[in-house]
């Protein structure tokens, strides 16, 4: 690589692993299907957190959210940690990110403020002024929104007003919008989805650092498929629900050997009692509610789900077809993910929450550059969303930040070596003792710790990959566990992060 590279990070958000055409038939995905065929499609790919706010911020900043801060849910990364943008901008990069942040998610507090907080999202004025820096990013145009949520506003608003699309407000759950939540399909215009706008931005970006002849790192961060399903026609008709398969509980599930919360989801709502899970002041924990669901809804939500990942895949063609035009593609190295997974009937379960199953910890990773990235190629080698920060760096050639405890896979995915992980880690604090969970995977094996429990999951993902049966308490496993057990504490303490070397003896 004898000139900079430039960095073009895809993201969507909450997106099953499976809801690519390459694996099921059943959705179609022709631009990331031709992004894999271009370059390295990698199968064990893991989030970091399956949470929105802590994966974000690890993919910025190399940490592990119990490291950098925005721990949870509803908290805040520090604007004093280190970035990805920091160091790039550092070494003469312009950095930018189009779509949904998610750094801060906090509302009015006295001590904690955050952008995302209303009612300045709806401040129009406000975002006319605004666009960094943030974060480490140079230029930023932010939408918090998912689908017509009453958190609408922003810069994606502003953008609707500016295309002239005076009535987007009834396009909304909010104040002066629709009165109720829409179902399915939504009834703003395509042209005006949050998808086009996305799309349009970044590729105005694009051209210019082209005509600048800047070296970039763009995120094109996306908000589908993230609930509520709802798309504009005609995505909405595009998949019919009774074609579709639909997962469920499968009879060879034996709840009562797992943590008491996976019987718990099970349950009709009116016989949940979730006080022993709270803290004092705790809010509500994600998931742990009845997931108990009509077959024939969830067969209509599959096919909303899909529509949003197809029409997403529609825009994510825009912008590679932008970026050959503009004679980038040789020089850009495209990563395509997503912040974490989701389940639409997987073990009886629906949307994320706090099991720790693959289709919410595993995510689809793609890897693409011509000349230097292997083609049309599938490789089982770990990854962790962690390591997106130190790789992206490590790649153009800069000097990796001591802070950053994720790992560098420039030679994994040059196709040079053949992995750099053992494990993977994944973190979810929920609240700061009650729902406190690790899960350390390797290669065959899954493990899940709970804060001061005694129950916990190990699962073996070579024999049973569907996670049907697991081993922590069976007795034949004893000796695996503690096996196990001694890799994770291991591995927490390997993740320590070094700022600087012992430069001295004394």
């Amino acid at each position: 690589m004898t000139k900079k590279t430039n960095i073009l990070l895809i993201t969507s958000d909450q997106q099953h692993w499976n809801t690519l055409g390459l694996f099921n038939p059943e959705i179609k995905t022709p631009n990331l299907d031709r992004l894999a065929a271009s370059g390295t499609l990698f199968n064990r790919a893991y989030c970091v957190n399956p949470t929105c706010t802590p994966t974000r911020a690890s993919i910025i900043t190399g940490m592990y959210p119990s490291q950098h801060g925005a721990y949870s849910l509803g908290t805040k990364l520090p604007e004093n940690v280190p970035t990805i943008g920091d160091c790039f901008h550092a070494n003469g990069y312009r950095t930018s990110l189009i779509g949904k942040a998610h750094f801060q998610q906090l509302y009015d507090h006295p001590l904690y403020r955050s952008l995302e907080s209303n009612p300045l999202q709806q401040n129009l004025d406000f975002w006319r002024q605004f666009n960094g820096p943030f974060y480490g990013f140079d230029h930023v145009e932010l939408a918090r929104n998912h689908a017509d949520e009453f958190h609408v506003g922003q810069h994606y608003a502003l953008w609707m007003e500016e295309k002239g699309f005076k009535d987007w407000r009834n396009c909304f759950n909010r104040p002066g919008g629709t009165a109720t939540p829409q179902r399915h399909s939504w009834n703003i215009p395509e042209e005006f989805h949050y998808d086009a706008w996305i799309a349009e931005r970044t590729n105005v970006k694009l051209k210019e650092y082209a005509d600048n002849g800047d070296h970039f790192f763009h995120w094109a961060s996306f908000l589908d498929p993230h609930p509520p399903y709802l798309v504009p026609q005609p995505w909405d008709k595009m998949y019919a629900p009774e074609q579709l398969t639909v997962p469920g509980l499968n009879p060879d599930e034996d709840l009562n050997a797992l943590p008491p919360h996976f019987a718990l989801a099970q349950r009709e709502q009116k016989d949940i009692d979730t006080t022993s899970y709270r803290e004092p002041g705790g809010n509500a924990i994600h998931g742990l509610h009845s997931h108990r669901h009509d077959r024939s809804e969830l067969a209509r939500n599959i096919a909303i789900y899909y529509g949003m990942v197809s029409m997403m895949d529609k825009y994510i063609g825009n912008i590679l077809d932008n970026l050959e035009t503009l004679g980038l593609a040789d020089n850009t190295l495209i990563v395509f993910t997503t912040d974490h997974g989701h389940f639409y009937g997987q073990h009886g379960l629906t949307a994320k929450c706090i099991h720790h199953y693959e289709d919410l910890l595993k995510v689809p990773f793609i890897v693409s550059q011509p000349g230097q990235i292997p083609q049309n190629t599938n490789s089982e080698a770990l990854q962790s969303l962690v390591d997106l920060a130190p790789t992206f760096i490590d790649y153009c050639g800069l000097d990796v930040p001591r802070c950053m405890t994720g790992l560098s896979q420039k030679n994994v995915w040059l196709g040079k070596q053949d992995n750099v992980r053992d494990h993977v880690l994944v973190e979810n604090r929920h609240q700061p003792t009650t729902m406190n969970i690790r899960t350390f995977i390797n290669e065959r094996y899954k493990l899940t710790v709970y804060f001061n429990k005694e129950y916990g999951e190990l699962f073996d993902l070579e024999q049973d990959p569907g996670e049907l049966c697991n081993l922590w308490n069976n007795p034949d496993s004893q000796t695996l566990k503690k096996e196990l057990l001694h890799k994770f504490v291991f591995a927490e303490m390997g993740k320590e992060p070094l700022p600087m070397p012992r430069v001295w003896g004394a």
